[in-house]
């Protein structure tokens, strides 16, 4: 049983999505659009199943350097979890201000800031690959002592803190604002106007910012996204692109001390003979228009549907997976990744996404089936698999007419 706060958290989640959802209702604000909510909830689905096999560098080489480096043994009280609390957001804040700003640690960090929107959904976008850049930040609380189950616990904490500050329906907050990060904050943190660039980098304490210069008070409305938006909906791709468009980038600039400044300075270095830094550009509100691909609301619905079934195996397999031998793991990983990619390929109307997404049914239900033959589960189990395959057999043909 997983008794990580962040995947216990995962009901409260989508509870508050859900409120938020009301919102909208209410006041009639478009604060969500379904192509990239299921994008950033697709992130974070990747990011949790790719974090299982990553853990050892989030967990296990924290716990290589305690045991070898370790200074002391602080014991585990009610006041060392404060300052171990405040110790993890310190270091979060430096591994957070460091993926903005330089350039190779940005490519794991960057799929936090793609969506165009800014709702709870875009806290659980989150990039697979950050943890490769952003592990050894928290090594001086290893050495110090602290123990690594108190740590894995109170950063979890931490991430958990940060979900709620994902909306615009929380306005300024007077005095808290003075000390916490809150909603006004970090909308600023994920503008990509100008004046917004890089600022806000807190986790918990806006302390931080405001001690070492990065702070910025929101002003005008933020426009959200990156200066060059991915324009995707696949949440595999979103992924690589920085990575793909910084070796495009290699490729044109000579001379290895260039290539090194390149991959370690700030997004957007170039040398003086490709035009050099390149600063982000001024939003241009009056011709601005969000990245979309409408489609008929059957589509939508069996988009929906789709993705209620795998959260619903998602969250089974968080909570369940160390009780799987790494080959099961591997097999469902892959399960679950391909049905949130065709997804995105039947939002984004891909020609190929059709035939895929019939593959896709049939591979489910076959190994849904094979597993509770196999595994001696009672022949119950077969129901819901059976009701899921007629519903998406019969579904199929109209929704996926229209994706192409």
């Amino acid at each position: 049983m997983n008794i990580n706060p962040i995947i216990l958290s995962i009901p409260i989640y989508f509870l508050l999505i859900g409120v938020e959802l009301v919102v909208q209702w209410i006041t009639k604000k478009e604060l969500y659009r379904l192509s990239d909510a299921l994008t950033n909830i697709s992130c974070g689905i990747t990011q949790q199943l790719s974090g299982i096999f990553l853990k050892v560098l989030g967990v296990g080489a924290y716990v290589l350097v305690y045991e070898y480096f370790a200074l002391f043994e602080v014991p585990s009280t009610w006041y060392t979890f404060i300052i171990l609390f405040v110790g993890a957001d310190f270091f979060y804040y430096w591994a957070h201000r460091m993926s903005h700003e330089i350039n190779l640690f940005w490519g794991g960090h960057v799929v936090h800031h793609q969506s165009e929107d800014y709702n709870f959904s875009v806290a659980l976008r989150q990039g697979s690959f950050q943890i490769i850049w952003t592990f050894f930040f928290y090594f001086p609380l290893a050495i110090i002592g602290f123990k690594p189950v108190d740590f894995v616990f109170v950063s979890a904490l931490v991430t958990v803190y940060q979900f709620w500050i994902h909306t615009e329906t929380i306005g300024k907050m007077g005095w808290f604002e003075i000390i916490f990060n809150t909603p006004s904050h970090h909308r600023v943190h994920h503008g990509r106007n100008p004046k917004y660039i890089d600022k806000n980098h807190a986790g918990v304490f806006i302390i931080w910012d405001k001690m070492f210069g990065t702070f910025q008070k929101e002003e005008e409305k933020p426009t959200y996204g990156i200066t060059k938006p991915i324009n995707s909906w696949n949440p595999v791709w979103v992924n690589f692109d920085h990575y793909y468009q910084m070796l495009k980038q290699l490729k044109e600039i000579n001379g290895f001390k260039n290539k090194i400044k390149f991959l370690f300075y700030k997004p957007g270095w170039l040398p003086k003979e490709l035009g050099g830094y390149q600063s982000a550009p001024e939003v241009d509100k009056s011709n601005y228009k969000k990245f979309d691909t409408p489609v008929n609301s059957i589509l939508s619905y069996y988009v929906l549907f789709q993705y209620i079934m795998i959260l619903g195996a998602t969250a089974l397999f968080l909570f369940n997976y160390t009780k799987l031998e790494l080959p099961y793991q591997i097999a469902t990983v892959l399960g679950i990744i391909l049905t949130i990619v065709n997804a995105g390929a039947l939002l984004e109307r891909k020609s190929w996404a059709k035939r895929s997404e019939l593959i896709r049914v049939l591979l489910v239900v076959g190994v849904a089936a094979y597993a509770i033959i196999f595994f001696n589960f009672s022949y119950l189990f077969l129901i819901p698999v059976v009701v899921y395959f007629l519903i998406s057999m019969l579904a199929m043909p109209y929704s996926t007419k229209l994706a192409v």
